[in-house]
């Protein structure tokens, strides 16, 4: 008898963050093709991908125009070197993101995916302070909770146990600093009456540790992976100045925060500070395939650049930097956002879904705060919305809840126990109105309201 799909699947493939022995009662859904925010599997079920596939999904499944330009490019130059070649997508999209970039970052290395934009941000930092006569600004501070990808330096500079606390032997020994947690705020303040109190954390930070830390890295405004937790402007502007008093380079990891998640086109932009080194990737190219690219200053980059003979080359590189399938891929993400405007129609969307959101789950018991950026919308669950006690993680209540979701065609994936929508940009109303019937469904299946 002829094995199914699934289990074909499963007979080989081990897949990303995932514990295999679940795989046994949720076996992978096989996807056959996608159109727009929708997935449709082999037996004909389709999915609402209200989570964009990993936050990289920008515009839709198999949007038409960055097909088109994918198609285009397939026959003209599927990849080369970038080592002493280059070619007519790479140029015009490093023209097109020195335009939109905030105003500093003037040069961009191009990478594989997320993590290796950030890999290649934190070396970029050692090497300059090395080779600037600053040999022993060498560490790194970043805030907890933070998420910046799995590789080895990536993970250092990351915070969450989940995800690292087992390799803690192999990584570098960095400074992590108290991050902003507004939900749980240790000064009682809400997000209407906060001063960033808690930014006395990173100044303490500094205060001990800035002659030997090359540089600070956060993810401007929201921490993805810790809950979808928001943070005040404030308290980035206060960080850029911070880091320009002691002399620490600031990174901004905008690889899920980029091209319009948070309402604007790079987080960055709402607190009018511009990074040292900016780290994109995911909705770079639509989410159609990996890139990422190291965005620096022209301070960074004049400090590599030397005869040969000196050894001050940024000698890091990747097989498939530049891609030019990637780049064309990439110019017709930002093609597409300008002439629809694409951002403007969704801070319309985003506006009209917050209420939509707070009068759907603002009632239920467990619901201890609904959050929201842009179009992103997350709702912590708790046992008790009035001590904000967390449910037993051991229940796996989120994952339970992704479970039943499924049931309805929502993709949800919880991080936690926190539920949280992170469409593509250009998803209708309708569309984010089946998606909170679905979500509100499987919640009450699950933590029934009564």
């Amino acid at each position: 008898m002829a094995l199914s799909m699934e289990e074909r699947d499963l007979r080989y493939i081990w897949h990303p963050c995932s514990q295999m022995k679940d795989y046994e009662t949720l076996p992978p859904m096989v996807i056959d093709h996608g159109q727009g925010v929708w997935l449709y599997d082999i037996y004909g079920k389709r999915y609402l991908d209200i989570v964009s596939s990993w936050w990289a999904n920008l515009l839709g499944h198999c949007n038409p125009d960055i097909n088109a330009a994918i198609r285009d490019q397939l026959d003209r130059l599927e990849h080369v070197i970038f080592a002493n070649f280059t070619h007519r997508p790479a140029i015009e999209l490093a023209e097109q993101l020195a335009e939109i970039t905030p105003p500093k970052i003037r040069k961009f290395h191009f990478n594989d995916n997320g993590s290796s934009a950030v890999e290649c941000a934190l070396k970029m930092c050692f090497q300059y302070y090395l080779q600037s006569g600053k040999p022993q600004k060498k560490r790194f501070m970043c805030l907890t909770e933070g998420y910046h990808g799995e590789t080895i330096g990536a993970l250092s500079v990351g915070s969450m146990d989940l995800y690292a606390k087992m390799y803690q032997p192999m990584m570098m020994d960095n400074i992590h600093v108290e991050a902003p947690d507004c939900y749980r705020c240790p000064y009682g303040k809400t997000r209407e009456t906060c001063s960033c109190e808690c930014f006395a954390a990173a100044e303490n930070a500094f205060r001990e540790h800035a002659e030997e830390t090359a540089a600070m890295i956060v993810e401007p405004l929201l921490q993805g992976s810790a809950g979808m937790r928001i943070y005040p402007l404030l308290y980035l502007k206060k960080l850029r100045m911070l880091c320009d008093r002691y002399d620490v380079r600031l990174i901004c990891d905008e690889i899920a925060t980029g091209f319009g998640r948070t309402g604007t086109m790079f987080a960055c932009d709402q607190a009018d500070i511009s990074p040292d080194i900016l780290c994109l990737s995911k909705g770079l190219t639509g989410g159609y395939l990996p890139m990422s690219i190291t965005c620096v200053t022209e301070e960074i980059y004049d400090a590599f650049y030397a005869d040969y003979s000196e050894g001050k080359a940024f000698l890091h590189s990747h097989t498939y930097a530049g891609n030019p399938l990637g780049c064309a891929a990439a110019l017709a993400v930002q093609k597409v956002l300008h002439e629809q405007h694409v951002l403007q129609k969704a801070g319309q969307t985003a506006s009209w879904l917050t209420p939509e959101m707070e009068g759907a789950f603002g009632s239920h018991p467990n619901v201890g705060e609904i959050r929201h950026i842009g179009l992103i919308h997350a709702i912590e669950l708790v046992r008790d919305p009035v001590t904000k006690a967390p449910l037993d993680p051991a229940r796996r209540t989120g994952y339970a809840i992704y479970k039943k979701a499924l049931e309805y065609g929502l993709i949800l994936r919880p991080l936690g126990d926190v539920l949280y929508f992170n469409p593509p940009l250009n998803i209708t109303r309708e569309e984010l109105s089946l998606a909170i019937e679905a979500a509100h469904r499987a919640l009450c299946d699950i933590l029934p309201e009564t």
